[in-house]
Protein backbone atom coordinates (compact mmCIF):
# COMPACT_ATOMS: atom_id res chain seq x y z
CA UNK A 1 0.00 0.00 0.00
CA UNK A 2 1.50 3.01 -0.80
CA UNK A 3 1.68 6.07 1.54
CA UNK A 4 0.46 9.37 0.67
CA UNK A 5 2.55 12.17 -0.27
CA UNK A 6 0.20 14.59 1.01
CA UNK A 7 1.28 14.98 4.49
CA UNK A 8 5.09 15.50 3.57
CA UNK A 9 3.56 17.92 0.92
CA UNK A 10 1.96 19.94 3.86
CA UNK A 11 4.67 19.69 6.05
CA UNK A 12 7.47 20.82 3.23
CA UNK A 13 4.73 23.83 2.59
CA UNK A 14 4.43 24.61 6.43
CA UNK A 15 8.44 24.81 6.73
CA UNK A 16 8.96 27.03 3.60
CA UNK A 17 5.95 29.54 5.01
CA UNK A 18 7.99 29.71 8.27
CA UNK A 19 11.54 29.73 7.34
CA UNK A 20 11.78 31.14 3.85
CA UNK A 21 11.31 34.88 4.97
CA UNK A 22 14.42 33.88 7.72
CA UNK A 23 16.53 32.84 5.25
CA UNK A 24 15.46 35.57 2.75
CA UNK A 25 16.68 37.98 5.77
CA UNK A 26 19.58 36.26 6.00
CA UNK A 27 21.11 36.19 2.49
CA UNK A 28 20.12 39.80 2.28
CA UNK A 29 22.01 40.94 4.78
CA UNK A 30 25.29 39.85 2.73
CA UNK A 31 23.84 41.82 -0.31
CA UNK A 32 26.24 44.79 -1.78
CA UNK A 33 22.65 46.34 -2.62
CA UNK A 34 21.33 49.02 -0.01
CA UNK A 35 17.33 47.94 -0.99
CA UNK A 36 17.40 44.37 -1.54
CA UNK A 37 15.62 43.99 -4.60
CA UNK A 38 17.77 42.43 -7.08
CA UNK A 39 21.22 40.73 -5.90
CA UNK A 40 24.29 42.93 -6.48
CA UNK A 41 27.22 40.65 -4.87
CA UNK A 42 28.58 39.18 -1.52
CA UNK A 43 29.71 41.59 0.81
CA UNK A 44 30.22 42.61 4.85
CA UNK A 45 29.55 46.34 4.81
CA UNK A 46 26.54 46.58 6.64
CA UNK A 47 27.81 44.41 9.54
CA UNK A 48 31.22 46.75 9.37
CA UNK A 49 28.86 49.93 9.77
CA UNK A 50 26.60 48.24 12.60
CA UNK A 51 30.15 48.96 14.29
CA UNK A 52 30.15 52.84 14.06
CA UNK A 53 26.08 52.69 14.84
CA UNK A 54 26.45 54.40 18.61
CA UNK A 55 22.40 54.15 19.06
CA UNK A 56 22.50 50.27 18.41
CA UNK A 57 25.46 50.01 20.34
CA UNK A 58 23.31 51.95 23.66
CA UNK A 59 20.25 49.69 22.68
CA UNK A 60 22.30 47.15 23.18
CA UNK A 61 23.66 47.37 26.02
CA UNK A 62 20.49 48.51 27.29
CA UNK A 63 18.98 44.93 26.19
CA UNK A 64 21.99 43.41 27.53
CA UNK A 65 21.69 44.73 31.38
CA UNK A 66 18.07 43.74 31.13
CA UNK A 67 18.19 40.93 30.13
CA UNK A 68 21.51 39.00 32.17
CA UNK A 69 19.66 40.73 35.43
CA UNK A 70 15.83 39.61 35.03
CA UNK A 71 17.17 36.54 34.37
CA UNK A 72 19.41 35.79 36.69
CA UNK A 73 16.59 36.91 39.27
CA UNK A 74 13.98 34.96 37.20
CA UNK A 75 16.19 32.11 37.73
CA UNK A 76 15.94 32.08 41.65
CA UNK A 77 12.28 33.25 42.25
CA UNK A 78 11.10 31.00 39.53
CA UNK A 79 13.54 27.77 40.84
CA UNK A 80 11.70 28.50 44.47
CA UNK A 81 8.46 28.97 43.22
CA UNK A 82 8.67 25.27 41.68
CA UNK A 83 10.24 23.85 44.37
CA UNK A 84 7.41 24.82 46.26
CA UNK A 85 4.64 23.45 43.84
CA UNK A 86 6.64 20.45 43.41
CA UNK A 87 7.04 19.67 47.50
CA UNK A 88 3.52 21.06 48.72
CA UNK A 89 0.19 19.76 47.19
CA UNK A 90 -2.39 22.05 48.83
CA UNK A 91 -5.26 24.69 47.95
CA UNK A 92 -3.28 27.51 48.10
CA UNK A 93 -0.07 25.77 45.62
CA UNK A 94 -2.91 25.08 43.08
CA UNK A 95 -3.76 28.92 43.25
CA UNK A 96 0.39 29.78 43.19
CA UNK A 97 0.50 27.24 39.90
CA UNK A 98 -2.35 29.32 38.49
CA UNK A 99 -0.63 32.63 38.91
CA UNK A 100 2.54 31.27 37.65
CA UNK A 101 0.99 29.88 34.78
CA UNK A 102 -0.86 32.82 33.86
CA UNK A 103 1.57 34.81 32.38
CA UNK A 104 2.38 31.47 29.51
CA UNK A 105 -1.09 32.29 28.48
CA UNK A 106 -1.92 36.17 28.66
CA UNK A 107 -1.58 37.88 25.40
CA UNK A 108 1.45 40.43 25.55
CA UNK A 109 -0.71 43.45 24.96
CA UNK A 110 -3.13 42.94 27.24
CA UNK A 111 0.36 42.44 29.62
CA UNK A 112 1.88 45.38 28.67
CA UNK A 113 -0.59 47.47 29.02
CA UNK A 114 -1.48 45.91 32.14
CA UNK A 115 2.24 47.04 33.54
CA UNK A 116 2.32 50.33 32.28
CA UNK A 117 -1.23 51.57 34.18
CA UNK A 118 0.14 49.59 37.12
CA UNK A 119 3.33 51.39 36.93
CA UNK A 120 1.77 54.76 36.46
CA UNK A 121 -0.84 54.07 39.24
CA UNK A 122 2.42 53.54 41.99
CA UNK A 123 3.69 57.22 40.24
CA UNK A 124 6.90 55.31 38.54
CA UNK A 125 8.83 56.63 36.45
CA UNK A 126 8.83 54.34 32.98
CA UNK A 127 12.78 53.34 32.30
CA UNK A 128 15.07 50.33 32.32
CA UNK A 129 13.78 49.57 36.08
CA UNK A 130 10.26 49.30 34.94
CA UNK A 131 11.31 47.05 31.90
CA UNK A 132 13.24 44.79 34.38
CA UNK A 133 10.54 44.01 37.08
CA UNK A 134 8.22 43.29 33.49
CA UNK A 135 10.38 41.11 32.14
CA UNK A 136 11.13 39.56 35.68
CA UNK A 137 7.30 38.80 35.79
CA UNK A 138 7.19 36.96 32.59
CA UNK A 139 10.33 35.15 32.75
CA UNK A 140 9.85 33.92 36.07
CA UNK A 141 7.02 31.13 34.83
CA UNK A 142 8.97 30.18 31.80
CA UNK A 143 11.93 29.35 34.57
CA UNK A 144 9.79 27.97 36.60
CA UNK A 145 8.13 25.58 34.37
CA UNK A 146 11.42 23.87 33.18
CA UNK A 147 12.51 23.19 36.38
CA UNK A 148 9.51 21.96 37.50
CA UNK A 149 10.27 19.77 34.55
CA UNK A 150 13.68 18.49 35.93
CA UNK A 151 11.71 17.57 39.26
CA UNK A 152 9.52 15.40 37.69
CA UNK A 153 11.98 12.92 37.75
CA UNK A 154 14.04 13.82 40.63
CA UNK A 155 14.90 11.50 43.57
CA UNK A 156 14.66 13.35 47.01
CA UNK A 157 15.76 10.50 48.32
CA UNK A 158 19.57 12.10 47.65
CA UNK A 159 18.62 14.43 49.55
CA UNK A 160 17.47 12.34 52.76
CA UNK A 161 20.64 9.82 52.28
CA UNK A 162 22.65 13.70 52.25
CA UNK A 163 20.96 14.72 55.59
CA UNK A 164 21.32 10.90 57.11
CA UNK A 165 25.14 11.46 56.67
CA UNK A 166 25.52 14.83 58.66
CA UNK A 167 24.45 17.51 55.95
CA UNK A 168 22.17 20.01 57.48
CA UNK A 169 19.43 21.60 55.38
CA UNK A 170 22.10 23.86 53.43
CA UNK A 171 24.50 22.07 52.80
CA UNK A 172 22.53 19.05 51.19
CA UNK A 173 20.76 22.26 49.31
CA UNK A 174 24.22 23.23 47.70
CA UNK A 175 26.30 20.28 47.72
CA UNK A 176 23.72 17.81 46.52
CA UNK A 177 20.39 19.45 45.36
CA UNK A 178 21.79 22.83 43.21
CA UNK A 179 24.83 20.19 41.18
CA UNK A 180 21.98 18.21 40.06
CA UNK A 181 19.34 20.66 39.06
CA UNK A 182 21.83 23.12 37.39
CA UNK A 183 21.04 21.75 33.81
CA UNK A 184 18.03 22.83 34.59
CA UNK A 185 18.57 26.33 36.65
CA UNK A 186 20.80 27.03 32.96
CA UNK A 187 18.32 26.58 30.68
CA UNK A 188 15.44 28.17 32.37
CA UNK A 189 17.98 31.14 32.92
CA UNK A 190 18.82 30.64 28.89
CA UNK A 191 15.19 30.52 27.97
CA UNK A 192 14.34 33.69 30.14
CA UNK A 193 17.51 35.86 28.31
CA UNK A 194 16.17 34.65 25.01
CA UNK A 195 12.49 35.93 25.94
CA UNK A 196 14.13 38.98 27.34
CA UNK A 197 16.43 40.14 25.11
CA UNK A 198 13.96 39.83 21.46
CA UNK A 199 11.08 41.24 23.38
CA UNK A 200 9.32 43.94 22.06
CA UNK A 201 5.72 44.26 22.93
CA UNK A 202 5.56 44.39 26.56
CA UNK A 203 9.08 46.40 26.43
CA UNK A 204 7.67 48.96 24.12
CA UNK A 205 4.81 49.64 26.49
CA UNK A 206 6.74 50.05 29.57
CA UNK A 207 10.42 51.65 28.29
CA UNK A 208 10.35 55.20 28.91
CA UNK A 209 13.17 58.18 27.38
CA UNK A 210 16.56 57.02 27.22
CA UNK A 211 15.92 53.07 27.66
CA UNK A 212 15.52 52.06 24.35
CA UNK A 213 16.25 48.18 23.64
CA UNK A 214 17.65 46.47 20.66
CA UNK A 215 14.07 45.29 19.09
CA UNK A 216 12.47 48.80 19.68
CA UNK A 217 15.58 50.37 17.82
CA UNK A 218 14.61 47.90 15.38
CA UNK A 219 11.20 48.95 14.88
CA UNK A 220 12.60 52.49 14.91
CA UNK A 221 15.31 51.93 12.14
CA UNK A 222 12.24 50.21 9.87
CA UNK A 223 10.14 53.15 10.21
CA UNK A 224 13.09 55.51 9.47
CA UNK A 225 14.20 53.17 6.31
CA UNK A 226 17.47 51.10 7.02
CA UNK A 227 16.53 48.00 5.47
CA UNK A 228 20.41 46.19 5.19
CA UNK A 229 21.29 47.09 8.87
CA UNK A 230 18.34 45.94 9.60
CA UNK A 231 19.30 42.34 7.84
CA UNK A 232 22.45 42.38 9.43
CA UNK A 233 21.17 43.32 12.64
CA UNK A 234 18.96 40.61 12.80
CA UNK A 235 20.71 37.87 11.58
CA UNK A 236 22.98 38.89 14.36
CA UNK A 237 20.37 38.45 17.28
CA UNK A 238 18.79 35.50 15.19
CA UNK A 239 22.32 33.57 15.60
CA UNK A 240 22.06 34.15 19.25
CA UNK A 241 18.54 33.44 20.12
CA UNK A 242 19.24 30.09 17.73
CA UNK A 243 22.61 29.72 20.15
CA UNK A 244 21.35 30.20 23.37
CA UNK A 245 17.59 27.79 22.58
CA UNK A 246 19.98 24.93 21.40
CA UNK A 247 22.25 25.20 24.42
CA UNK A 248 18.69 25.24 26.73
CA UNK A 249 17.70 22.20 24.84
CA UNK A 250 20.29 20.63 24.95
CA UNK A 251 20.82 21.12 29.35
CA UNK A 252 17.17 19.85 29.34
CA UNK A 253 18.45 16.08 28.38
CA UNK A 254 18.78 13.65 30.93
CA UNK A 255 22.28 13.83 32.03
CA UNK A 256 23.45 10.32 33.13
Amino acid sequence: MKRSLVPYCVTAAILVFFYLPILVLVVNSFNTSRFGGSWEGFSLVWYSRLLNHREIWHALTNSLVIAVSSSIVSVLLGTTAALALHRYATRLQKAHYMLIYTPLIMPEILMGISMLLFFIAAGMQLGLFTIFLAHVTFCISFVAMVVLGRLQDFDFSIIEAAQDLGANWWQATWKVLVPLLMPGLVAGGLLAFTLSIDDFVITFFVAGPGSTTLPIRIYSMIKHGSPPLINALSTILLAVTFAAVYISQHLLEDKT
